[in-house]
């Protein structure tokens, strides 16, 4: 059974589906003024694992991830370059997809966009100010938060607490210092229509609406990084209860942050790194790998030394399995698709757990450890060998890494047999010679 640590209750608990045999999960996207960073990038691995986790135990997913196309850093941008909104939010949502290709991720089944919701959010907000949740000021609509009584489950904050101890601008049009806005009356850049004047939505509605119109009234899976948890996922699920009664998600799932250099990703640090860069850098397998090294509630460290760390764990399972191959197509073998299913039931088990991908990689090592075993008896059994390389094949595609199987040429086996017989009549310059061919063809 799967167990997850759901933010609201602050426990691990077993994943009980809405509806039997399927999962209904949304995460929180992006607003598209700019390019995806490494940030970014880690919920997109994260929520990707887990889907693919789910489907590995025979769960059907619906995965939304929504694009926020509407906002004053999207407008002031289009200003900035004389344009549309719709330009800079179309740019920047190509650019994010791309990433999502380049990270071997599963795409979200529906990314719906605000712009394509406004009149969904209109009803919704109009909805609230009725039943009294909600309040019209000078065209600017607010949520008062002193009407739901479970505001702070989601961010374990109470109100007192908050106004006792934070900061909090001054706006004489509140009733609560902490209450959010859900209709802003603007007369720049793109707005609509609504019964409160011209203007745009609040973020956090957003999301609410989208998933209420996408998925239904309760989903089984919230999630995003923790930098979200308050205030944009309590203002959430506040809606939700003031709207409808009920708790907006059954799980609340949370990745943590990622660092550079062991110091916190800011643009004011100016440490950012883009996403893009970092996977044509490392490539995709790698990113991936070390993403999945560190549990996803743990801030996550990129450096040189980590990379480098990352970089020589993926080449000890990785290398292996091309190992296995190349002996296979020397000895003229055919693996089956036959795989250590005890192993790989071991991988699941620790992926079970709260995606504990730490001690998952421990089971893929030990796998591997078995694979090298086998491919160093004189006479290899195939059979052997081929359940274990395919066991940790299909562990990796949990992880969302890719195996690429070498082609091996008959000119490739000509040249093995070669070098073979060099060195059986020690004839080590030749065999350095072969050696080398091979090396460079990445046959070795």
């Amino acid at each position: 059974m799967i167990r997850l640590y759901n933010s609201r209750t602050l426990k691990v608990e077993d994943f009980v589906p809405i509806h039997e045999g399927h999962v209904d999960m949304y995460v929180c996207g992006p607003t598209v003024y700019n390019y995806a960073h490494i940030g970014n990038a880690r919920p997109m691995v994260v929520f990707d694992v887990l889907k693919r986790l789910f489907e590995a135990e025979g769960y059907t997913v619906t995965y939304v991830s929504n694009f926020t196309d509407v906002d004053d850093k999207i407008i002031n941008k289009a200003l900035e370059e004389n344009t549309t909104e719709q330009v800079i939010a179309q740019r920047y949502i190509d650019a994010y997809q791309e990433v999502r290709s380049q990270l071997n991720t599963e795409l979200p089944d529906i990314t719906p966009r605000v712009t394509e919701t406004m009149d969904e959010i209109i009803a919704f907000i109009d909805e609230l100010v009725k039943s009294g949740h909600a309040y019209e000021a000078d065209g600017d609509v607010y949520f008062s938060v002193d009407s739901v009584r479970t505001y702070g489950e989601i961010s374990h904050q109470k109100l007192d607490q908050l106004e006792a101890g934070a900061r909090i601008e001054t706006n004489d049009q509140k009733r609560n210092p902490y209450d959010f806005a859900l209709w802003k009356k603007t007369d720049k850049g793109i707005k609509w229509d609504s019964p409160w004047g011209e203007g745009r939505p609040g973020w956090h509605t957003e999301c609410v609406v989208m998933i209420n119109d996408n998925l239904g009234e309760k989903i089984d899976i919230h999630g995003g990084g923790m930098d979200l948890k308050f205030p944009h996922h309590e203002n959430e699920a506040a809606q939700q209860e003031a709207c409808h009664g009920n708790s907006l998600a059954n799980y609340w799932v949370h990745n943590a942050m990622v660092n550079i250099d062991g110091i916190k990703m800011s643009k004011s640090l100016g440490n950012v790194l883009w996403a893009k860069d970092i996977v044509d850098r490392l490539g995709t397998n790698l990113t991936r790998w070390l993403m999945s090294s560190v549990h996803y509630r743990k801030e996550l460290n990129f450096s040189d030394e980590t990379i480098e760390t990352a970089r020589k764990e993926l080449d000890r399972v990785l290398n292996p399995l091309k190992q296995a191959d190349i002996k296979a197509a020397l000895a003229h073998a055919v693996f089956t698709e036959d795989f250590d299913q005890e192993a790989y039931r071991a991988f699941l088990d620790q992926m079970d757990d709260d995606m504990n991908t730490p001690n998952a990689y421990a089971v893929i090592y030990d796998t591997v450890k078995k694979l090298n075993g086998a491919l160093r008896q004189r006479e290899i059994d195939f059979e052997t060998v081929g359940k274990y390389r395919n066991g940790v094949e299909k562990m990796l595609k949990v992880l969302g890494i890719t195996v690429e199987k070498p082609v091996i040429t008959d000119g490739d086996i000509t040249l093995f047999e070669k070098w073979n017989e060099a060195k059986k009549n020690k004839d080590f310059a030749s065999a350095d010679v072969y050696r080398g061919e091979l090396a460079q063809k990445g046959l070795l």
